[in-house]
């Protein structure tokens, strides 16, 4: 009788009912390891990583290797044709440092020009949304500060797999049944996606001997090769051929910025994010709303934590689509808008039993799609948060002749509103959704996490870093707990909130009641699938020095250590 009534509460407890011990919505056990960890979106990027830490090599080499593996395996959600932002723990300093690997507009391409074609959205694919692919650079301004192990060495299993082959996994498979809807009209796209005349299927093995020469030569020759090099020409001359405006001028000039990432203390913990032109300030504002309430007495996915939750989020997304942009562009209140003040004043605009119709952005003081995530950590203590993305899918379907990989399309994201923090101009940063998280606590390394997923993931970060603090849960729950989202927030993009106030999508695992509870204050709820992002998480425990590993149990990914 107990089992059935917990069956008609819980009814997601039907996926892990005999599970011996913790939460019952566990897909497994955290992984515990003493001399490195690495948790990533899929398990041969997991092993590449932890092929360089058993060589010798360092977490931030390790990083590297497992996101070109990363671009090798999961060519649906990123690759060198894209953007990365990272968070270091560095152990000798003891200090967090921060990375910003975003590419910049093209120069030759103007707000007047996108206004000239009638537009009044970037479209997702076409040379348009290109801007300058930022990882590789990152990667070498990671290894240049932090790496010990050579790079042609750290790229050495991506070049192999990448040439010899590799089994298409599930979610990789799905994906490439839409590549020929979504890009077949696009040069070269057709010949390296299905040169069979049909995409590969699960289990097939799948080549790509373009982007392992690419690597190769990366790894041998350098950035330059790739920025300044014959490969920058021939992005040049493909991007010009097909109507782009990316050069190689935009190539040449290309860097990437160092910053502090900036925190908010949550209960105890800090928690870490990247400044804008990142979206990782929404989880620190979030955070400081919810501080005010008492969730040692509110349950875990009940009414009141859901509702309590979507009114945070309402609140700091109008703040996200006002001020979140290219800082070198527009002046953003950071410091303020993280504030115990501004969130206090935020928060007098909460009804506890009402769902808002519509927020509007505050005023704080002006004093200052698609992705993946991996961590890795090693036996020396260094930790690397880090995330990395073609932003909508593959891409932008622009794939330039003979170099294995497609631009990012990252450029959808600016407005073409005029006078807005994010309005598009030339040499710019897009407002960029990808960003990874720490956690410290008294000063020392407490989790390295992110959560993968265009505009969720904030929430996601937020979840997280309740279901830890708040709920009590382990890694490996916090992660698997039953997610919700909230869509219909105003947008950096230029759309405005809403005037119903959004709907809240929910996994399965609420019970009808506390959906009941959120009709009855006036939300809108549904369900969605896929839309509840892709996590990973590494923790280090300072008490036995060992770390626990987590895995995304929606995606493919695999956390292992040694």
């Amino acid at each position: 009788m107990k089992k059935l009534l917990l069956l008609l509460l819980f009814p997601w407890s039907l996926f892990a009912q005999d599970r011996p011990y913790g939460k019952l919505w566990a897909t497994r056990s955290e992984v515990i390891a003493q001399n490195g960890m690495a948790a990533t979106s899929h398990p041969l990027s997991t092993q590449a990583a932890l092929d360089v830490l058993k060589a010798g090599g360092n977490a931030i080499d390790a990083a590297i290797a497992a996101n070109a593996m990363e671009g090798v395996v999961e060519p649906h959600v990123n690759g060198i044709g894209g953007d990365l932002f990272a968070i270091v723990w560095d152990a000798k300093t003891k200090k967090l440092y921060g990375l910003n690997g975003s590419g910049r507009s093209p120069k030759s391409l103007t707000l007047a020009e996108l206004k000239k074609r009638g537009l009044k959205h970037i479209p997702s694919v076409g040379p348009l949304p290109v801007s300058v692919p930022g990882c590789v650079d990152a990667w070498f301004e990671l290894h240049k500060k932090f790496g010990s192990m050579p790079m042609n060495k750290i790229l050495e299993k991506s070049v192999y797999y990448a040439r010899n082959g590799f089994p298409v996994h599930g979610e990789l498979a799905s994906a490439l049944q839409r590549v020929e809807a979504n890009y077949g009209k696009f040069p070269n796209v057709a010949q390296h996606y299905y040169p069979q005349g049909k995409a590969p299927q699960l289990g097939d093995v799948f080549k790509n001997p373009n982007l392992a020469t690419t690597l190769e030569r990366i790894g041998k020759e350098g950035r330059d090769v790739f920025y300044k090099g014959d490969m920058a020409r021939t992005m040049d001359a493909f991007m010009k051929k097909n109507g782009g405006f990316l050069s190689y001028e935009d190539l040449a000039t290309h860097t990437s910025t160092w910053i502090d990432p900036v925190s908010t203390n949550y209960r105890g913990y800090d928690v870490w994010e990247l400044p804008p032109n990142g979206q990782g300030i929404a989880a620190l504002q979030m955070l400081n709303i919810l501080e005010g309430y008492d969730f040692s007495k509110i349950k875990h996915g009940s009414a009141e934590h859901i509702h309590l939750f979507t009114e945070a989020k309402k609140l700091v997304f109008e703040d996200r689509a006002k001020y979140y942009a290219d800082p070198e562009f527009a002046k953003i209140p950071v410091s303020s808008l993280i504030s115990k003040s501004y969130a206090a004043e935020r928060r007098k605009l909460i009804q506890m039993n009402r769902a808002s119709r519509h927020y509007d952005a505050g005023n704080p003081a002006l004093k200052d799609g698609d992705t993946i995530y991996l961590t890795v950590a090693d036996k020396d203590g260094n930790m690397v948060s880090l995330i990395q993305s073609n932003y909508r899918g593959f891409g932008s379907g622009m794939m330039p002749d003979g170099l294995g990989f497609m631009f990012q399309d990252r450029g959808e994201m600016y407005s073409l509103k005029e006078g807005e923090n994010n309005t598009y101009a030339p040499g710019k940063r897009p407002f960029h959704t990808i960003i990874p998280a720490f956690v410290t606590k008294d000063g020392q390394p407490f989790l390295s996490f992110g959560v993968m997923g265009g505009a969720f993931q904030p929430m996601g970060h937020v979840q997280i870093v309740m279901n830890v603090v708040d709920f009590g849960m382990n890694i490996q729950e916090a992660g698997d707990a039953p997610r919700l989202n909230h869509e219909g927030s105003s947008e950096p993009t230029g759309e405005a909130m809403e005037l119903t106030g959004g709907t809240i999508t929910l996994e399965s695992g609420y019970p009808y009641e506390v959906i009941r509870e959120l009709l009855q204050k006036g939300h809108q709820v549904g369900y969605m699938n896929g839309i509840y992002g892709g996590y990973q998480a590494i923790r280090w425990d300072p008490i036995r020095k060992v770390y626990f590993g987590a895995s995304e149990s929606r995606k493919d990914g695999q956390a292992a250590g040694y």
